[in-house]
């Protein structure tokens, strides 16, 4: 199950972020992470029974794929699992689909970015992880406008 959040949903994703389901707590996790057996209650989300694979969907996200994983591997390092995914069934909210269609408006849809540890929609930083490293634009120059080339359309 992988549910897509919109960018204004970054505060619940990132209510998330320092919590596992997992019991007990990985040894390496502990100093950072707790458990919480109910994590949609912890983001203030709702769960949505899937149709056709056992987890729940997130409700309010605008996109949710039921997939089943096909293959899983560590990375290069062992740090991190790479998860190949059959996707199964696709939901995705009717204001972001094509009238008359199954495809997703992608003027419509603007996805929840997470760039470097800071969280995006398709426009300006909405706000950082609490691993982020980097405070916020401090380490950016002025933003100067794009002047368009060539004839507006």
């Amino acid at each position: 199950m992988v549910s897509l959040p919109a960018p204004a949903q970054w505060p619940a994703v990132e209510r998330l972020a320092r919590l596992t389901g997992r019991t007990p707590i990985p040894r390496h996790k502990r100093a950072t992470f707790r458990f919480e057996p109910d994590k949609f209650a912890a983001a203030g989300l709702r769960p949505e029974p899937s149709e056709l694979v056992r987890p729940p969907r997130v409700a309010e996200c605008p996109i949710q794929l039921e997939a089943r994983a096909v293959q899983v591997r560590t990375d290069a390092t062992g740090a991190f699992l790479i998860v190949e995914a059959h996707v199964l069934k696709v939901h995705a909210d009717p204001a972001i689909v094509i009238p008359g269609s199954q495809h997703v408006d992608p003027g419509a849809w603007s996805p929840l970015i997470y760039n470097f540890r800071h969280y995006y929609g398709l426009g300006p930083e909405l706000g950082h992880s609490f691993r982020s490293q980097t405070p916020r634009h401090s380490f950016w120059p002025a933003r100067t406008p794009v002047t368009r080339c060539g004839p507006n359309p």
